[in-house]
């Protein structure tokens, strides 16, 4: 079978555009979701993908609450996310203080701009459970969304949505990082064998590991890049000095887990079980290892 995977087009994704490219079997077929881990978590729901690519806080949430559409079976980016907080650019806001009590603009329900605008409330000291939210889909909803003042603001990663910031579009006011590494890899439980599964993820290993090389960190990345995606070079390397790969896709940390339920359990995203949680109902357990 040819494996789908969805994922998201952005600079992260660097090096599974390679594997792509590399891939003359055509082992595996990618599937863009434009709107991120929500649409990532709705296709793997509606057997439109095999495979998922996506952002850890709303992947664990997920399971924690109850989905069965996937497991975990793999990491992606070992390093945290740096969440922007952006307005209009006429806005009022100008800080994220300003934000308390005014609705929020979210790509999809149980997306990572909803499930951090919980850890941001939480950092503020804000009551989590009367955030107000709109659903705007992708990034070009949520620009307009600003601009036309029913939204506040949004969370989105950093260098994705400077192009929008360097052209007047909208304004940044602050950020907050993930308290978590910040991919994470899930499957459909039964669709992908273990086989295949487990022959995709070596393969990306091997292309996340080249380009996390320090010779490739120094020039060629910030080429491939620059061609692929057409951010500025002094962006490019800005972001290359901040993010960070697995050396094996293959292994989650448990940690990343645990942590990571602790923190949307406190920011009232998830509600652990009597007894807490089982880490290992999170994964595929005849694929990855906990490290």
């Amino acid at each position: 079978m040819v494996l789908r995977v969805g994922y998201v087009r952005e600079h992260f994704s660097t090096p599974l555009l390679q594997l792509q490219d590399a891939d003359q079997d055509r082992t595996f077929s990618l599937v863009e979701c434009p709107s991120g881990t929500g649409q990532l978590i709705s296709r793997l729901t509606n057997d439109e993908i095999d495979l998922a690519i996506a952002l850890t806080d709303p992947l664990i949430s997920g399971i924690a609450n109850g989905s069965t559409a996937y497991k975990l079976c793999g990491s992606y980016v070992s390093t945290p996310l740096n969440w922007a907080v952006i307005t209009g650019t006429n806005t009022k806001f100008n800080d994220i203080s300003d934000l308390k009590g005014t609705t929020i603009g979210i790509s999809r329900l149980g997306s990572g701009s909803q499930t951090m605008a919980y850890v941001m409330a939480m950092q503020q000291g804000w009551p989590t459970d009367d955030l107000k939210f709109k659903i705007n889909n992708d990034i070009h909803g949520l620009i307009d969304s600003v601009n036309d003042g029913t939204t506040s603001a949004f969370m989105w990663e950093w260098f994705t949505t400077k192009p929008w910031v360097d052209d007047g579009k909208a304004r940044f006011i602050g950020s907050v990082p993930t308290p978590w590494p910040s991919w994470l890899i899930a499957a459909h439980p039964t669709r992908a064998s273990s086989e295949a599964l487990r022959a995709f993820m070596t393969s990306l290993s091997e292309y996340v590991r080249a380009f996390d090389s320090a010779s490739n960190r120094e020039g060629p990345n910030v080429e491939v890049i620059k061609t692929k995606f057409g951010y500025p070079e002094e962006d490019i390397k800005a972001w290359l000095k901040t993010v960070g790969y697995p050396e094996n896709c293959l292994m989650i940390p448990s940690e990343v887990i645990t942590n990571t339920l602790s923190t949307l359990e406190k920011a009232g995203v998830v509600k652990a079980p009597e007894g807490g949680f089982d880490v290992q109902q999170f994964i595929t357990k005849d694929v990855v290892n906990l490290t």
